[in-house]
Formats: C-alpha cells, sequence, structure tokens
C-alpha cells in the first residue's frame, strides 16, 4: 500500500486538531471540513486546506457522507479519519469511502455492523461468553416493553440509544415514575442526532 499523503479529517474543534497535529509530525497534508458556524475555528486555520460542508447543524454538515465525500475528493485527499463521533461508526460511509478508493482510517464496515449498535453487540458479546452488564439485547419497540423490562431489572436504570453515541440519546433513570419522560426525551435526541431513535 501507498504511503498516505493527505488526510481529511472529518470532524472539529479538539478531535480534529489532534489527528492534525499527528498528521503532520508524520509529514502528511491534511484537510478540514467545516459547518459555516466554524469557518474560523482553530482546526480549519491548522489544516492545509478547508472545504465548507454546509450549515450549522451537523445533520446538515459533518454527518453528511456525500459531503465529506465530496471534499475528500476536490482536496485530493487519499484518507479520511474520522475522529470521533459523527461518522466514525457509520458502517455505510466506510462502504462509500472504499467505492471511491480513499481509506477510511478505522475499524472496517463488517466490524461496524457487527458491534455498532449497542443491543446487537451486546448480543455477540454474550453469544461469545464475554461478561456484560445486566440488560437488552434488543430495541424496545414500546415504552410498556422498556418499561416491564426496567421493573424486573429494578432502578437505577441507563436507557441508551441502541445507535448512537457520545451521550446522546442517553438518560439515567433513578425512578419508575421518571422512565417516561425520560424514554421520550432519549428517543427524540437520538432520532435528531442520530436518525434512529431505537
Amino acid at each position: 500500500m501507498a504511503r498516505i499523503q493527505k488526510v481529511l479529517v472529518a470532524n472539529r474543534g479538539e478531535i480534529a486538531i489532534r489527528v492534525m497535529r499527528t498528521c503532520h509530525e508524520l509529514g502528511i497534508a491534511t484537510v478540514a471540513v467545516y459547518s459555516e458556524a466554524d469557518r474560523s475555528a482553530l482546526h480549519v486555520r491548522q489544516a492545509e486546506q478547508a472545504f465548507c460542508i454546509g450549515p450549522a447543524p451537523s445533520r446538515e454538515s459533518y454527518l453528511v457522507p456525500e459531503k465529506i465525500l465530496d471534499a475528500a475528493k476536490r482536496s485530493g485527499a487519499d484518507a479520511i479519519h474520522p475522529g470521533y463521533g459523527f461518522l466514525s461508526e457509520n458502517a455505510a460511509f466506510v462502504r462509500e469511502c472504499d467505492k471511491a478508493g480513499i481509506l477510511f482510517l478505522g475499524p472496517p464496515a463488517s466490524a461496524m455492523d457487527a458491534m455498532g449498535e449497542k443491543t446487537r453487540a451486546r448480543a455477540h458479546m454474550t453469544k461469545a461468553g464475554v461478561p456484560v452488564v445486566p440488560g437488552a439485547n434488543a430495541p424496545f419497540a414500546t415504552f410498556e416493553e422498556a418499561r416491564a423490562f426496567a421493573s424486573k431489572l429494578g432502578f437505577p436504570v441507563m436507557l441508551k440509544a441502541a445507535g448512537g453515541g457520545g451521550g446522546k440519546g442517553m438518560r439515567r433513570v433513578d425512578r419508575l415514575e421518571d422512565l417516561e419522560a425520560a424514554w421520550r426525551t432519549a428517543k427524540s435526541e437520538s432520532m435528531s442526532s442520530f436518525g434512529n431513535d431505537a
């Protein structure tokens, strides 16, 4: 495999700065992407090239695979580093990078498919005999299912978005009477952050 010459960092802020610092130490050029709100951010100024990828909401910029890939192609980047969060656990994005001939610096899509969704990862680990904390191996379809499971398990419980990360869609619930409000909030936040409210 040829040496990586240029890396597009598909993230922002301190995450992007740390990746860029390492790239620069290795003699690798960097490309920043930024939303309109991040136009003057430090990560944009530290990269050799920078591309605006849309409005401030991350679902319209940092979470849009086509915009990231377009910037990578226009910049001539031969690799994309996702940092963490955003597209770092998006198997479909990894497949699109593969199709475009751009190296994704992270796990392969097959690993993400197996481990990306928390409930699926729990099921894989349980099957492999790895100890896991008590919890569900599949998303709950209804609040009633979640209430019944939480009541059986005992409080406190942690509601977690099955397909998310970074603390989004996650709520600690100490009492049964607080569960429904936390459920609604976690589902709403998960949908707006990840397009998946499971």
